[in-house]
C-alpha cells in the first residue's frame, strides 16, 4: 500500500539569492539566413589571381626548382588557394574558412613582407630569386614580381582581414601551431644545400640563413631570433583581432547587430 498524500505540503525554504542565467551562444545561422557577399568574393578572387600570376611569372623567369623553394613563393601559392576558397564561399553564402586557416595565411603573408623589406631589399649583393648579380631594374619583370610577391599580395591579404573577415576569432593557442610551417621550412632550407654542389649559387636562398658564410651557430641564432619575432607577430595579430571592430556584423531592424557564425 502507498502512503496517503498529506493535505498540507510544508513550505520549502527559499533559495538564497537571485537565479543566475548562464550565457548560451546561439549561432547566427540558427536565426539569420546566410547572405551572399559578392564584393568580398570579387576582392578575394582578384587577390588569388594576382598571387597566382606572380608565381607563374617567377617560374618563367627562373628555375622552377629554385623558385618553388622560396618561402614567399610557397606563401603566395597558399594565399591563392585560400583566397579562391574564401571567394567561392562568399559567393555561395557558405560558412567562412576556419579562423585558424585565415589567421595562419595572414601571418605568413606578413612574414613574407616584413622579411623582404627589413632584411632583403637593401642587401649587398642584391637579393634575387633568379641568381642575378645586379639589382633588378624598376618596372621590369623581375622587379615587378618581387613587389607583387612581397608587397601587393600581403597588403591585399591584410586589407581582406581588416575589412572583410569577422573579428574575435583567433586564440592564443593557435600561435604555436602556426609556427610549425616556418619551422619545417627552416629544416628544409638547411637540408637543401646538402643535395647541391658547393659551386651552386642557389645553395642558400637567404643571406641570414647561409651556413657556408656564417656557420651553424650564427645561422641558428638568426633562426631563433626570427622564430621569436614570428611568434610575437602572431600574438600581436591575435590581440588586434580581439580589439578591432567586427566588419562582418550586420545591423538588424531592431538596431542590434548579429554576430556571424564562428568559422
Amino acid at each position: 500500500m502507498t502512503a496517503p498524500i498529506p493535505r498540507d505540503i510544508p513550505d520549502l525554504p527559499a533559495v538564497p539569492g537571485s537565479p543566475v542565467l548562464l550565457p548560451s551562444y546561439v549561432p547566427a545561422t540558427a536565426v539569420v539566413a546566410p547572405v551572399r557577399r559578392p564584393l568580398a568574393g570579387m576582392f578575394r578572387l582578384l587577390t588569388a589571381a594576382l598571387a597566382a600570376a606572380a608565381v607563374v611569372l617567377e617560374l618563367l623567369l627562373g628555375s622552377p626548382a629554385r623558385t618553388l623553394s622560396y618561402f614567399s613563393v610557397q606563401t603566395n601559392i597558399l594565399i591563392a588557394v585560400t583566397m579562391l576558397l574564401s571567394a567561392a564561399r562568399a559567393w555561395r553564402a557558405r560558412r567562412p574558412l576556419p579562423a585558424s586557416v585565415t589567421g595562419a595565411t595572414l601571418l605568413y603573408a606578413l612574414i613574407t613582407a616584413l622579411t623582404y623589406h627589413l632584411l632583403l631589399a637593401q642587401t649587398t649583393p642584391p637579393f634575387s630569386m633568379t641568381a642575378a648579380t645586379t639589382p633588378p631594374e624598376r618596372w621590369h619583370a623581375q622587379w615587378a614580381v618581387l613587389q607583387v610577391l612581397h608587397t601587393a599580395v600581403p597588403a591585399a591579404v591584410l586589407v581582406d582581414w581588416l575589412f572583410l573577415t569577422p573579428a574575435a576569432r583567433l586564440h592564443v593557442r593557435q600561435a604555436a601551431s602556426w609556427l610549425l610551417y616556418p619551422l619545417a621550412y627552416l629544416a628544409f632550407t638547411l637540408a637543401r644545400p646538402e643535395f647541391l654542389t658547393e659551386a651552386n649559387p642557389a645553395r642558400y636562398l637567404y643571406p641570414f640563413l647561409d651556413v657556408q658564410a656564417d656557420g651553424y651557430r650564427h645561422t641558428l641564432a638568426n633562426a631563433l631570433l626570427l622564430g621569436l619575432a614570428c611568434y610575437g607577430l602572431a600574438i600581436l595579430l591575435i590581440a588586434l583581432d580581439h580589439a578591432r571592430p567586427n566588419p562582418a556584423r550586420r545591423p538588424t531592424k531592431t538596431g542590434f547587430r548579429l554576430r556571424p557564425p564562428v568559422g
